[in-house]
């Protein structure tokens, strides 16, 4: 059987039949928890943690196009867009494929009513034929007229966010080597912008060295566009624009990176333009930026929890409370050494 995930990337070390059969029993185990007959995903990065698999993943966050049923003793059914049932062939968590009913206004129009319940025909007689008498299902996502359908067959639904969350707690080795290898996929990436942040160049095509690199080397999408320079950095979470970047300007940004194998590497820098001498305002904000991260580095450590890293966390300055983000720290990188 071909590696899909080899295949895709030949330069990755993961094994991605061992690190899909890993996660998909890694759900199953929270789906016996909270006592389902088996889950159903919409959400495309819940799809993929199940299966392994990936198809249109930015299109169906919006068209619920595709889902899987995910049965607690039984088989993983994956219902894809129609046409692409050949996409999961080689993929070992996968079970049987079929093709998805489509039932949102989008695509069905005034057929909504119609399309539903024989899509909810079809997910109720999956439960009822593998969850041994409990009608109980859990869902990530929902729109109300399926919630109706299913309930009205007698399948009683509850939250699937929550036992999907809690299985990608603990991350398998293969999982470790894949999210090293996204994240070296968003370090080139921002090795590129580092040699292109020259004055002249827009904000906007400062950032396209990014997608550049990561979709060359196999990743996926970027989930904002989280990069401003000059004036634009305070306040933040302004999206990259036209404007021409100045010498001496500060530069700053977001990676928000989905990179190879489906993993987030979700990296910050800051930089300056050009040969201009950062100011003195410039230093002082570095100077208490580079005292927050370090100060928070030494919390990590085995056995701390993160109530303790929370309560514990170093405190900003008064005068950058307004401006100071919700997040104690991002995901630098994935080591074997001690910070």
């Amino acid at each position: 059987m071909e590696d899909p995930e080899r295949s895709r990337f030949p330069e990755t070390k993961v094994n991605a039949h061992t690190m899909h059969l890993a996660r998909l029993e890694r759900l199953r185990a929270e789906l016996r928890k909270v006592g389902c007959a088996g889950g159903l995903f919409y959400d495309p990065i819940n799809i993929r943690y199940a299966t392994g698999t990936s198809n249109m993943q930015v299109y169906s966050l919006h068209n619920p196009c595709r889902y899987v049923f995910v049965a607690t003793d039984g088989p993983v059914v994956l219902f894809d867009f129609k046409g692409c049932g050949h996409l999961s062939r080689d993929y070992p968590a996968v079970d049987e494929a079929r093709t998805a009913v489509p039932w949102y206004h989008f695509v069905t129009g005034p057929r909504v009513d119609e399309k539903v319940r024989l899509w909810a025909s079809e997910i109720a007689d999956l439960v009822m034929l593998y969850g041994r008498g409990d009608r109980r299902l859990a869902v990530d996502r929902l729109d109300p007229p399926g919630l109706r359908a299913l309930e009205e067959l007698g399948i009683r639904v509850v939250d699937g966010q929550a036992p999907a969350n809690y299985a990608k707690v603990i991350k398998t080795e293969d999982e470790i080597v894949a999210i090293r290898e996204a994240i070296h996929v968003c370090e080139e990436g921002m090795r590129r912008m580092d040699m292109a942040r020259e004055p002249g160049i827009t904000e906007m095509a400062l950032w396209a060295h990014l997608h550049e690199a990561n979709i060359e080397l196999g990743g996926e999408w970027i989930e904002t566009r989280l990069l401003n320079s000059g004036p634009r950095t305070n306040p933040w979470y302004q999206e990259a624009s036209a404007r021409v970047i100045q010498n001496g300007d500060m530069i700053a940004f977001d990676s928000d990176l989905i990179g190879p194998h489906g993993y987030s590497a979700d990296i910050s820098r800051s930089w300056i333009a050009g040969d201009r001498p950062p100011s003195d305002d410039q230093r002082r904000l570095y100077e208490a930026a580079f005292r927050q991260v370090h100060a928070n580095i030494e919390l990590f450590r085995p056995g701390v929890t993160y109530r303790e890293i929370a309560e514990y966390a170093n405190v900003l300055p008064s005068r950058y409370f307004e401006r100071q983000n919700a997040c104690v720290a991002h995901l630098q990188r994935i080591s074997t050494r001690h910070a």
